[in-house]
């Protein structure tokens, strides 16, 4: 976790969900940020923010929907691990799903680009600081 004011507690909480998509061959899906987002370019694992009345799960699938054009059960949807972060003066929590079935093909509707690859291979791709920490703990559920 990084910390941009030691002491100061952050103005807000932002809660955002995220899936790690898991195929037959033990691949992940990333995507990359477009331009014109905060940390363009960067790597990371496709979801979004939790709208209000909605569950993790719901959001997560809306996510799944609107980014990749992908189906996926609530069933499906394994919750894995978080993260939390400190960005600007919002406390981030990240709350990771993997999920092994979907209907459809991913296909990028707002990133640049989108990656399959082996957990280990995460390591070597810019990401965000808060989905650093938690390549270590797919490693492990891959």
């Amino acid at each position: 976790m990084s910390v941009a004011n030691p002491g100061k507690p952050p103005k807000s909480d932002l809660v955002v969900v995220a899936a790690a998509l898991v195929d037959r061959d033990g691949r992940l899906l990333v995507q990359q940020r477009p331009d014109g987002l905060p940390m363009a370019g960067l790597w990371e694992f496709p979801g979004g923010k939790i709208e209000p009345g909605e569950t993790p799960e719901q959001a997560l699938i809306r996510e799944l929907a609107e980014e990749l054009g992908i189906d996926v059960e609530q069933a499906c949807l394994a919750p894995a691990c978080f993260a939390s972060d400190i960005l600007g003066d919002r406390h981030l929590l990240l709350l990771l799903f993997v999920c092994r079935k979907w209907r459809g093909t991913p296909v990028a509707r707002h990133a640049s680009a989108l990656r399959w690859v082996r957990p280990v291979d995460l390591y070597g791709l810019a990401m965000p600081p808060a989905d650093k920490p938690l390549i270590g703990l797919l490693e492990a559920l891959i």
